[in-house]
């Protein structure tokens, strides 16, 4: 029997991702964020609140870059969930992680973080679903220690977690269960 919860955002997997900025004077910021994800080949979408710093680095710089958590690095991933930089000075220093200065886009790659997406934003506007930011993908960049030996992206390797919206948790991922576009061939 199915059995009626309300209006909650109840979607899973949500991801995990971070979003990385630079603030005035070159200050990195970083916000752990689930609500974006890819919208086309070769662009992103996220729902930000407005009043948030990333918000107003986004603005003010035209970029960003997003990377995949990593459950070596969850503490620190959620920490720039709860911490904000709109009060705290030294988010990113807390952490004892590592920036560099992208090459493509004005934003900075965490180096902990074994993907990186480099996003130049293409459209940044407030409408019915808050402040909504668009990013061309530029470039996608990964540690070595993650690529298989055609050197793509294995997902088992990443070691990502992704959030849950029913109960505030993380999750771990990276076991394969199927094959896409060839799993549910048996219906065709």
């Amino acid at each position: 029997m199915k059995k009626d919860l309300g209006v909650h955002p109840y979607l899973f997997p949500m991801p995990v991702l971070m979003i990385a900025t630079y603030g005035e004077n070159d200050k990195v910021d970083v916000m752990n964020m689930a609500w974006g994800g890819i919208c086309d080949n070769n662009k992103v979408a996220l729902n930000i609140t407005e009043s948030h710093k990333t918000s107003k680095n986004i603005k003010e710089r035209g970029a960003f870059t997003i990377s995949i958590a990593d459950i070596d690095h969850l503490e620190e991933s959620d920490f720039f969930g709860t911490a904000t930089g709109n009060t705290m000075e030294d988010k990113f220093e807390r952490t004892n992680m590592h920036a560099i200065k992208s090459t493509r886009v004005d934003a900075p790659i965490i180096e902990e973080y074994p993907i990186t997406l480099e996003c130049k934003v293409i459209k940044a506007e407030k409408d019915v679903s808050g402040f909504r930011v668009v990013g061309e993908i530029v470039n996608v960049i990964a540690d070595e220690k993650v690529l298989d030996e055609n050197g793509k992206v294995d997902p088992t390797k990443l070691n990502a977690f992704i959030f849950d919206q029913f109960q505030n948790g993380y999750y771990a991922i990276g076991k394969k269960v199927g094959e896409a576009w060839k799993s549910g061939k048996k219906f065709m």
